[in-house]
């Protein structure tokens, strides 16, 4: 009760003016979450490098009036300038354990209406490392005639990787490299997908047989560890996955087994060695006998390496029959293979097809699918499927090629994505080696409509029309089979019906001739495409937007010390006044938090303009309480939308006197400075017992302007990971301009030869926040401390900024000590900065006494040995 009766009476009258105070929006990009570094290209962009797995954190800190929406929106990287379909409507973006594909440039996009929106933009490198792949191809070859053979052995080793990695291959525990080892090349070769690195053993010798073992690094980046796999090379014989081809005469350019045209049988297996297999060669079940006509080769230079041929010259009637290929190792415990094939007058090349009704195969999404091609011939070889569409150039299983026996490809769960044209064609082993013979499947994946809007507020003046529309985005069939209406949950007459010629809408609409109270309130359209619905939900009314709060109202804040009340100036604007009928006054709810009664109160205006700044002043609120402040505009439709904002009891800060107005930076608050957010790194506060002894040599003071040890002075590091031209700003307390004139001084210490630059800057507070450059110092200017006096001329109120700018290398700290901010004019004659003198190392300097600090005072400080 006690705060009701406070307010009752604490109201001082309503004031407009006419000011336009909107401001066009203004971004900034700061992360908050894990990172490895943040730096700058060489193209002034922001990097923000993130392990993957670990949590994304950015935060798009935004000024201007109305306060600007935040969109965050991501391009794939610099080959895409597509955004994504989703956006976060946040002014902060967190993902959980982001994945690499999520890795690319993310903008923030602050917008409110006035002027251009803002837009700033960082990269996101998501680093990782995965678990590297080893395959193993071996050639043989013949050399020098056939005085031997070399067997050729290629490791090949691919892992994905951000940054790209670094391979070392080991023999054992030994790093190879080609220096070391003339058996041994190590290169990378072309048109790879991810990197890879092969190891090439050339002719193999005895200690080629051994432990192999591809070790991949990013060398640390994040923290990510080494990866290796090992592969163990050995002189085992195996064997596996016999094949074979027909070849009818392709000099005579024939497909077909004819007689009195040439014919060739090829046997293949994969073997290791691969040059140890042997190939036997049976006519019905009996050896076949070489002749003139009958031809056993090895190694054709068209087929894979040692591969076993048996050709046919001017096939007779004699040569049909069944031959069998038998693929063996001399002398080990190794089974054998052998494939198969008859040759006759029925031996035909295949055909494939699609069956009748299976050209076109339509299902729903999330069901399964079944493609089907037919193959005819004798052999039948199998049938290898792949997709025709070249942005969809893999299939469901993630594979270019898959295939299946059958000629049957089997999808399960189906989605959206999957629709497209599909090919199946003939394989070239265990069959004819003839041309491909292909047949294609349309698949038409069928899914319910997507439309927009999703959802939509529509605001008119009442006894205007209202035109509502239903879009159509996508779906599986593209277009709209039904639209049904509802008002309030109720039924809505149907439309008119489309004519039967004319094509099937993309959309669907609703007219309200004229705004009423009584037609005011939710619509729905629901759209229907045979497979499902969805619905646009549209709320129409009358009522007035919601006002939007000035949050940079300057020190809004007024103490009234004697009755320990304050007072604040509450200021606002009408969102998009003109959208309906005038408004004709606020409603006001004042209430301290943790108390449930409030003070109401009807708040009379006149003709309310776009960018008005409104502006009413609450006293007699208690100190320290907070209070909760809700606005709602009335037309003649009734209430509008309501705002709500809390209101928090800061303590001011009164203009400087002239005692007690130096800040030495010994307490932790720091007189009230606060690091800026939107900078790149932050001011440090230290002493001589607090800095780092490792720091580098010839930088930064030994101690503060007192010279003892345990004395505090605020400074810049710009050690690794600083990067040229970032910037770090303490923030003074914010100031009432009490005087005309004032002058700020302050000690600084700029000692290194990478040293940047030291500004001074002022922020005015008159309406929104304007900084400006006061004072600016570069360079090395010596193992001292030297003091600065800045005039400055606010004309309202004010902060001051210490501005501490990174220069080309490390050896750049800068420091700052007793700021001191008094009225009037500076001293006039600048003090002679060589003449305060701290020498290097040393702690006997004491700091200046007060009562001697005058304007024309001229203080010696001098070492005693």
């Amino acid at each position: 009760m006690e705060v009701t009766c406070l307010l009752l009476l604490a109201l001082i009258p309503f004031h407009c003016r006419g000011q336009g105070v909107y401001a066009p929006a203004q971004a900034q990009i700061v992360h908050a979450g894990q990172a490895c570094v943040v730096k700058e290209d060489n193209i002034s962009e922001r990097v923000y490098t993130i392990r993957e797995g670990d949590t994304l954190v950015l935060q798009c800190l935004v000024t201007g009036h109305p306060r600007p929406q935040v969109r965050w929106t991501k391009t794939a990287g610099s080959a895409s300038d597509k955004f994504q379909e989703t956006s976060v409507f946040n002014e902060t973006l967190r993902i959980e354990r982001i994945a690499r594909t999520q890795g690319g440039r993310y903008y923030c996009k602050a917008e409110n209406g006035v002027g251009v929106p803002a837009i700033k933009s960082i990269r996101v490198d998501v680093q990782y490392l995965d678990e590297p792949v080893l395959t193993v191809h071996q050639t043989v070859s013949d050399v020098r005639g056939n005085f031997y053979q070399e067997k050729t052995v290629f490791l090949r080793c691919t892992v994905n990787s951000n940054p790209p990695a670094r391979f070392i291959w080991k023999r054992g525990s030994d790093t190879l490299s080609h220096s070391q080892d003339n058996g041994v090349d190590i290169y990378e070769p072309l048109y790879t997908q991810g990197e890879t690195k092969v190891l090439k053993l050339k002719n193999l010798r005895p200690q080629d047989y051994a432990s192999y073992t591809c070790q991949v690094s990013v060398r640390n980046v994040c923290g990510i560890p080494d990866k290796a796999i090992t592969f163990r090379l050995t002189n085992i014989t195996a064997m596996r996955n016999a094949t074979f081809q027909v070849t009818p005469d392709v000099i005579k350019e024939s497909e077909n087994i004819q007689l009195g045209q040439d014919l060739k049988l090829s046997c293949h297996v994969d073997a290791v060695p691969q040059e140890k297999v042997t190939y036997q060669w049976f006519k019905n079940g009996k050896p076949a006998r070489m002749s003139k006509r009958l031809l056993v080769t090895r190694n054709d230079p068209e087929l894979p390496a040692v591969t076993s041929s048996l050709e046919l010259i001017d096939l007779h009637f004699s040569d049909y029959g069944t031959y069998l290929c038998v693929a063996s190792f001399p002398g080990a415990p190794v089974p054998d293979l052998a494939v198969e094939v008859n040759i006759s007058s029925e031996t035909v090349p295949p055909t494939i097809s699609v069956p009748k009704g299976r050209a076109v195969v339509t299902v729903r999404e999330g069901s399964p699918a079944e493609l089907q091609c037919e193959v005819r011939g004798k052999p039948r070889p199998p049938v290898l499927w792949s997709r025709v569409d070249k942005e969809a150039a893999l299939l469901p299983s993630g594979l270019p090629l898959e295939e299946t026996p059958d000629g049957k490809l089997r999808l399960e769960r189906v989605s959206r994505d999957m629709s497209g044209t599909y090919r199946c064609q003939t394989a070239r082993y265990n069959g004819f080696n003839v041309r491909p013979r292909e047949a294609q499947v349309q698949l038409n994946v069928q899914f319910p409509p997507e439309v927009e809007p999703s959802s939509q507020d529509v605001r008119q003046a009442l006894g205007r029309p209202v035109l509502l529309r239903c879009s159509l985005l996508r779906g599986g069939p593209q277009r709209i089979a039904s639209a049904v209406w509802r008002f309030k949950g109720q039924l809505l007459p149907p439309p008119p019906a489309v004519p039967a010629a004319a094509e099937a809408p993309d959309h669907a609409e609703l007219r309200l001739d004229a705004l009423t109270r009584d037609s005011s309130g939710s619509y729905e359209c629901s759209v229907s495409n045979d497979v499902g619905s969805a619905a646009c939900l549209f709320q129409v009314s009358a009522k007035a937007y919601s006002p939007e709060f000035y949050f940079d109202t300057p020190n809004p804040t007024r103490s009234h010390k004697l009755s320990k009340n304050y007072s604040y100036v509450l200021q606002w604007t009408q969102r998009e006044p003109g959208a309906v009928d005038p408004v004709l006054n606020y409603r006001l709810s004042v209430r301290q938090l943790n108390q449930h009664n409030a003070m109401v109160k009807a708040i009379p205006v006149r003709r309310v303009e776009k960018g008005q700044l409104l502006e009413y002043i609450l006293t007699d609120l208690r100190v320290p309480h907070s209070y909760e402040v809700r606005l709602t505009p009335y037309t003649t439709f009734g209430a509008g939308d309501m705002a709500s904002r809390v209101i928090h009891y800061t303590e001011p800060i009164n203009s400087p006197n002239l005692s007690d107005n130096t800040c030495h930076f010994e307490d932790e608050k720091i007189c009230g400075y606060t690091q800026d957010l939107t900078d790149n790194f932050d001011w440090t506060r230290q002493n001589a017992l607090t800095q780092n002894p490792k720091r580098s040599p010839n930088t930064g003071p030994p101690t503060d302007i007192s010279g003892t040890p345990e004395g505090y002075y605020m400074f810049i590091e710009t050690s690794r990971p600083r990067e040229l031209g970032d910037r770090a700003r303490l923030v003074s307390p914010l100031y009432n301009a009490s005087a005309k004139f004032y002058c700020v001084s302050f000690f600084y210490h700029m000692y290194g030869k990478h040293i940047g630059s030291l500004n001074l800057l002022v922020r005015s507070r008159n309406k929104g926040a304007l900084d400006t450059h006061a004072w600016s110092l570069s360079g090395n200017k010596g193992n001292v401390w030297q003091q600065a006096h800045v005039p400055i001329n606010p004309g309202g109120p004010f902060q001051i900024i210490f501005e501490g700018v990174r220069g080309s290398g490390y050896l750049g700290d800068i420091a700052i000590d007793d700021v001191t901010l008094k009225k009037g004019e500076c001293p006039r004659k600048q003090m002679d900065p060589n003449k305060v003198v701290v020498m290097p190392g040393s702690g006997a300097a004491r700091r200046p006494c007060p009562q001697l600090w005058g304007p024309t005072a001229v203080v010696l400080l001098a070492l005693q040995r």
